[in-house]
């Protein structure tokens, strides 16, 4: 059966992490091995005061997998590509690795008090989200489905951590190596 392997790359709780792990396997249905990485300088971009998801996403797809395994990276750090102000992760369609950070998924990051259950459940849905892309699925146009689109942490609020049964259907075809 394949594996997620997850990458936590700089200092995450564990009083966040392993709820965290646990509720990604239980959605996604698949064993959970934990890996720890020092999070890479060179993502650092000095200028933006935030860290390339794409090079941090590159660093991720370095790491050797066994075939049919995913890699997630989980991460606490801002991340941005080029053409926005931020992303809350990122993943290459149909390639097993996908990268996410909890920084903008943490409520006090908005000025509101800490809520570790509102932390947990947005990064669960999240890294649902990006593994979806990993497994080949696109942005789902049905709102409490995990691969909808979210530009605001609101938006993942709306979200339920699993795919909807149109997403799920299209992961069980046969070109898709997990079933």
């Amino acid at each position: 059966m394949p594996s997620i392997h997850f990458l936590q790359i700089g200092h995450i709780s564990p009083q966040l992490f392993s709820p965290i792990a646990q509720g990604i396997q239980n959605s996604m249905n698949m064993p959970i091995r934990h890996h720890t990485e020092t999070l890479p300088a060179q993502t650092y971009d000095a200028t933006r005061g935030q860290y390339h998801a794409t090079r941090l996403l590159e660093f991720v797809e370095s790491q050797t997998l066994p075939s049919q395994d995913l890699i997630l990276g989980l991460t606490n750090v801002d991340l941005f590509i080029p053409i926005l102000t931020f992303v809350f992760g990122e993943a290459r369609l149909n390639k097993p690795s996908a990268i996410l950070s909890l920084f903008r998924l943490m409520p006090q990051y908005y000025g509101l008090p800490p809520n570790d259950t509102l932390t947990i459940q947005r990064t669960i849905t999240e890294s649902v989200h990006e593994l979806g892309h990993a497994l080949g699925l696109l942005h789902c146009s049905q709102y409490d489905c995990a691969m909808h689109t979210s530009r605001t942490a609101d938006d993942i609020d709306l979200k339920k951590p699993h795919y909807c049964p149109n997403c799920t259907h299209h992961l069980h075809k046969p070109h898709h190596t997990l079933t």
